[in-house]
């Protein structure tokens, strides 16, 4: 299924203008599409939200490194590269702020399982896509907590595959290697998939390597049901970000070692194995259930070190205070009931999750946190945390959909769940419990405009519930500077969105999809001394419900056919995203180490929410000179933004073009190679890949550029190689 797409904004109304004259049809009969377990039910043109769907094909003719280089294409999504393929996704500027390992405020959905990394990335096999499907707007009707923004849906490839290997090779010693077995046995189809991927990385220390062993086997026990067992196990290790501080040495020695990222020398071990069971029963249900488990186990080092036991000022870049040993196990099970009955749709479904954070941190070295001789040595092995955090989630959660008139379909959705947490200190024999009770909903509406096109509208809730360390941080750590709130409220959203989608058959062929879209989050969770710096003023600081943002915007998207030998995709976001409410923001400035400093206090009210781009176009163009060939050109544009809260660090725009080709080469029916090359950012634009910037880094008593973390692109990258499928 290809992506929703969008025209300009005088396309679009040309387009309402054709379609508005054109008799009513009925439309195909009445039917659930939402799950939250697979992509077994597709885009229907009822849908009252804006939705993009990217195939497992579109995926794997990219042959992109990373994901950004794919969701790029879909109006609303800025992603950040967390280093090698490894990326963290914003949706509608949600969440841009902040930066220090925070959920994303978009429910990313691997195989039916919200996953929760650690630092909010996601990481995820590139060869093993069979859709990537984004739902915009809150979602947490459907997903729970987190879906802020929206939710980024991935499903795993099935069973039947054809065999496949597969290598490439690119810049800074890019290497991936990958094999298929695929076959099958009566009415069982099944295949199993090893792939590598690893690089020396541009940036000091920013090599990466991941290695994964997936597979799926499907057993089709009748004509009305299939069993689904899929499994993945992964191996992940990578270093440094890339950044370095301030823009001299950005400009002049962008991939030095001066600068020292918070967190690095990840080691990651993921594993998951899920089974679904699919039946249609009579009367034109359909009964989908899963039950999953799913692994993180991450070590890595943080706290660059500043000062010996001694209290002497360290300089070396390798030197880190504290070890990180984290472990979470997501388990649970998804059942869902979908029917329908006359002009009734409706789906009931029940969502339980059984989910064990583990946390354990230590020192590496001896040292002191600051150079007087009153400060107390830390020393090497003394085991400074460990911490276990069980959530158990029971939800329930269903969907009505109501043909009203041949032209008319509404939908309802209500999801009611609690969220117990249970946080249990081994170190200081401490439990800790909160639990919160939410409800989240969706009303939508779409009106058939004739029998190619649709005006949709929905309104949407997403929320968050405060963590542990947010309700309880007095508690936990009695000794700091944060105080308890256990009365603290999830954060809440709500979108507003309403759209047009279609498609014009006259002339040239052409697919597309506009949207006015505005979310308003509320109860946003602010510390109330400032987010960053706590004065010296004796007042209180503890984390409240005293924040909000507004993200408001239009997106538009529209692809279509030229001719037999071209074909195009333009994508289009305007985002205006802003503080509705932060009065208690901190900017440090000059050394904090040395203790000579002062803290400047600031309203953020109506100030830009830090990198969130108001324009942003992607435009591919697709040639196919003669059948085995194809050739993709990509403009992409991205406008200027503030890096910091205090919008007054601008980061200009830039363009890049990009530029992917292929050559198909057959033998037989049943054997096909293809070469292919990639280039991306082909005339080596200088840019950054993110900036950030929240204090006086440096210690001179200014704000600035100088004290921005800034991660430079690599320039031009190149990547080539072959697959055979057979």
């Amino acid at each position: 299924m290809h992506r929703s797409v969008i025209p300009v904004a005088t396309m679009v109304a040309g387009a309402w203008a054709l379609v508005a004259a054109a008799e009513p049809t009925a439309l195909d009969a009445l039917r659930i599409e939402s799950t939250t377990i697979d992509d077994r039910f597709g885009q229907r043109r009822d849908e009252p939200s804006s939705i993009a769907v990217i195939s497992g094909e579109e995926v794997d003719r990219s042959h992109a490194e990373n994901l950004q280089q794919i969701l790029q294409a879909i109006p609303g999504i800025t992603t950040e590269i967390q280093g090698g393929d490894s990326i963290k996704i914003h949706i509608r500027g949600v969440e841009n702020q902040r930066y220090m390992g925070e959920k994303p405020g978009v429910a990313v959905v691997i195989d039916g399982v919200p996953v929760f990394e650690r630092t909010g990335r996601v990481n995820i096999d590139l060869d093993d896509i069979e859709s990537v499907r984004v739902i915009k707007g809150g979602a947490s009707y459907l997903f729970g907590e987190d879906a802020l923004s929206g939710a980024v849906i991935i499903t795993t490839k099935r069973g039947a595959q054809k065999n496949k290997v597969e290598a490439e090779a690119g810049s800074f010693g890019y290497r991936k290697g990958l094999a298929r077995a695929a076959g099958q046995w009566g009415d069982l189809v099944g295949h199993i998939q090893a792939s590598t991927r690893q690089s020396d990385g541009y940036w000091h220390d920013s090599g990466y390597r991941a290695d994964y062993l997936t597979g799926k086997l499907q057993w089709f026990a009748d004509e009305q049901s299939d069993l689904t067992l899929g499994f993945e196990r992964s191996q992940r290790e990578k270093d440094s970000h890339g950044t370095v501080t301030g823009i001299t040495q950005a400009r002049n020695d962008p991939r030095s070692v001066e600068g020292q990222d918070y967190a690095r020398r990840y080691d990651v071990d993921l594993g998951k194995v899920f089974l679904n069971y699919n039946r249609d029963l009579a009367s034109g249900m359909n009964w989908l259930t899963s039950i999953y488990r799913f692994t993180d186990h991450t070590r890595f080092i943080s706290a660059p070190q500043r000062f010996d036991a001694r209290g002497r000022a360290i300089s070396d870049p390798n030197a880190y205070t504290t070890g990180n040993d984290y472990e979470q196990v997501q388990q649970g099970l998804k059942s869902e009931l979908r029917g329908t009955a006359g002009r009734l749709a409706w789906l009931g479904a029940i969502d339980l999750r059984f989910n064990t954070y583990d946390n354990r941190t230590f020192n590496l070295v001896d040292y002191k946190t600051s150079p007087s001789p009153r400060a107390p040595v830390r020393y090497a092995g003394e085991v400074t945390s460990q911490d276990t955090t069980d959530e158990t989630v029971t939800a329930a959660y269903g969907e009505l959909r109501y043909r009203a008139t041949d032209a008319l379909t509404l939908t309802a959705n209500l999801r009611q769940e609690r969220i117990a947490l249970n946080y249990d200190d081994q170190l200081r024999n401490l439990g800790l419990d909160r639990s919160f009770d939410q409800t989240s909903w969706r009303l939508g509406a779409n009106h058939a405009l004739g029998k190619d096109a649709d005006l949709f509208a929905n309104v949407s809730t997403g929320f968050r519930i405060p963590t542990i360390q947010q309700l309880f941080a007095g508690t936990i750590d009695p000794q700091g500077s944060t105080a308890s709130n256990p009365a603290l409220a999830p954060e809440r959203s709500l979108t507003k969105e309403i759209g047009v989608r279609g498609r014009i058959a006259a002339g040239i062929p052409l697919r597309y999809e506009a949207a006015l879209f505005q979310i308003d989050r509320n109860d946003y969770i602010v510390a109330t001394a400032g987010q960053y710096a706590v004065p010296e003023t004796g007042e209180v600081n503890r984390y409240e419900n005293v924040g909000g943002a507004r993200s408001r915007g239009l997106e538009l998207a529209l692809n279509g056919i030229v001719n037999p030998q071209w074909s195009f995709d333009l994508a289009y976001t305007l985002l205006d995203a802003k503080y509705t409410s932060h009065a208690n923001f901190n900017l440090l400035l000059g050394d904090r180490w040395g203790g000579n400093y002062l803290i400047e206090h600031y309203d953020l009210l109506g100030n830009s929410i830090p990198r969130t781009p108001r324009h942003h176009a992607n435009l591919r163009m697709h040639y196919r000179p003669s059948e085995p060939w194809l050739v993709t050109a990509e403009l992409d544009t991205v406008s200027g933004y503030y890096a910091d809260e205090l919008n007054r660090l601008r980061i200009g725009g830039y363009t890049l073009v990009n530029l992917f080709g292929s050559y198909e080469i057959r033998r037989g029916r049943s054997m096909t190679w293809t070469l292919f090359a990639r280039i991306d950012n082909l005339f080596a634009r200088d840019y950054f890949n993110t900036v950030r910037a929240s204090y006086d880094a440096n210690g001179d008593g200014k704000f600035d550029l100088e004290d921005a973390s800034l991660t430079v692109n690599p320039g031009r990258v190149w990547t080539a190689g072959f697959n055979a499928q057979f």
